[in-house]
This record gives structure tokens, sequence and C-alpha cells, in this order.
């Protein structure tokens, strides 16, 4: 798994969310490196990590596991976004002795109905022999991808020497897709437990529909210790609407429980 360590002190691990990469939660990372070893990860089938024929959140949060064994890591604080947060989830139920504390970014613990259909269309039909990134652009904006989405996404494209390619293994993504939006977390097949009861920091965006309160008793049966932050005025991408804020919430969490 491709990763960036910066900084010293007790190790915090960033997770990014689907169709991401690690630069994706840098400003928070740079916060951070104050005070603390901060590991930002490329996960499977995105940037500069592996592709991957499937993934599931088992098999993510052993990668980690096995990443902070390379790096000699005992336990950290986990942060991550979207399926990010899912990845640190899973890694804290299915090894609670390694996690210090653990906040989840506008996601839940639960199985969500598919919502990507527009952008796996829009991305598996990129024509990549188009000539610059305006034409890439274009061709996300006719599919209905709003600008925002798609400069984000075009973030993951990059040239080779017929014209464009995707850092991430879309096929994979699409295979997976099923247990990215599921959720099994498979603390079972790892001695994990069904409940982490350690710190538990969950932030949702108040225009988001990723985290409601149709989740709450799902959310408290598997994280009993958790507290709950909401940023008003921004959506899904709270970390990059309100930068300022959400890094100095996630910040003192992380401090609080060091």
């Amino acid at each position: 798994m491709h990763f960036i360590s910066t900084g010293s002190g007790s190790p915090v691990l960033l997770i990014h969310g689907l169709f991401g990469d690690l630069d994706n939660l840098k400003s928070l990372g740079a916060l951070l490196e104050q005070n603390h070893q901060v590991i930002r990860v490329d996960c499977p089938n995105h940037g500069q990590s592996e592709h991957w024929p499937q993934m599931d959140y088992p098999g993510l949060a052993n990668a980690l596991v096995s990443l902070l064994d390379e790096l000699a890591i005992d336990k950290v604080h986990l942060v991550g976004h979207s399926m990010g947060g899912k990845i640190a989830m899973a890694t804290a139920l299915a090894y609670p002795q390694r996690v210090q504390s653990l906040t989840a970014a506008d996601i839940a613990p639960v199985a969500y109905s598919p919502r990507h259909e527009t952008v796996f269309a829009g991305l598996s039909s990129m024509p990549l022999d188009i000539k610059d990134r305006r034409q890439a652009l274009a061709h996300l904006l006719n599919h209905e991808i709003d600008e925002a989405t798609a400069q984000f996404l075009l973030k993951s494209l990059r040239r080779s020497e017929s014209g464009f390619e995707w850092k991430m293994n879309l096929p994979g993504l699409i295979a997976s897709y099923p247990a990215i939006i599921g959720w099994h977390n498979g603390s079972e097949r790892c001695g994990g437990q069904l409940s982490y009861h350690g710190p538990t920091l969950m932030i949702r965006g108040s225009e988001s529909n990723y985290v409601t309160a149709a989740y709450k008793e799902e959310i408290v049966a598997q994280f009993p210790k958790v507290k709950a932050k909401t940023l008003e005025g921004c959506g899904h991408w709270l970390h990059a609407q309100k930068p300022a804020i959400f890094n100095r919430i996630v910040s003192e969490f992380i401090d609080s429980n060091d």
C-alpha cells in the first residue's frame, strides 16, 4: 500500500474515500503533523497503490494492519472519510487493540443503496485518446456529473503513451462496488468483536444524507462511545467545504484521546 509519512509523535493514519487518493486529507495532515506522525495512504485500487480485482472491508482492514506492522506501529489514531471511514470502522472492530481512537467523516456503519451509477458510467465511457483535460471534463459534464465532482475525478487521470489513463483500477472498483456500499466488517474473521469501545467521533455535514437519525441505533450498537458533530452548511465533502473547522475538530479530538 502506497503511503506518505510526515511529522513525529503519536501516529495518525488518514484514509480517503472512493475515487480519491492520499492528497484528499492533506490539509488535515499538515495540521496534525505538527504534533503527530501522520501517515496518508492510497487505498488499494486508488492512486499509486496496487490493483486488486476485488476488495472488501475485512481485506482492507487486514491491509491497514499489515502496514502498521511494517511501520512498527502498535496503536494508531484512525481518520477516514466516506469509504475511508468504513475502512477505519472495520479496522477498529476487527483489531480494537491497534486503534487509539476512531474518526469517521460523513459515513455510517450501514449498507447503502447504489448512488454512483452516473459516475461509473462517465468514467467507464471516457475515450482515453482524448487530447486534453478540457475534453475529459466536457465528457464527464455531458454525463450529468457536476463540475466539482468532475474536477475531483480528473485528479485520478494521468497521461500515458497513447493519451490518458486512470490511476484508479476502474474494473476493480466496479466489481467491488457492492462490498463498498455494503457493510460487513468481518470482525469475526479476524478474531475481533461486534463493537468498538474506544473513543469514537462521527462528523457529518448538515446537507448530506449519508448519516441520518435512522442510523443512530446501528451506530451506537457498534460504537457505544461515539460522539457526534454536525458541520452546518456543508454536504458530503465536509473536509473540503469547511476545512478549518473540520481540521480543528478532528485535531482536538485526537489530542484529547492521545
